[in-house]
């Protein structure tokens, strides 16, 4: 029984798994993170452009 004990908490590959999980939750986070902010400067320039645009007359019409 006490082998038994000791052999369990010897083994590691659980904690490898978790550890990737870990890692693939923390790299989800970030690009989630990341893809925010890119989108609001997104928006923030399309809209400069949009009202620098407004005044623009099409001369095709």
């Amino acid at each position: 029984m006490k082998n038994t004990i000791q052999q369990f908490l010897r083994e590691e590959d659980g904690v490898a798994a978790i550890e990737y999980g870990l890692l693939a939750g923390l790299i989800a986070v970030a690009i989630i993170t990341t893809i925010g902010l890119i989108g609001t400067r997104l928006n923030t320039v399309f809209g400069f452009v949009s009202t620098a645009l407004n005044g623009v007359v099409n001369p095709a019409a």
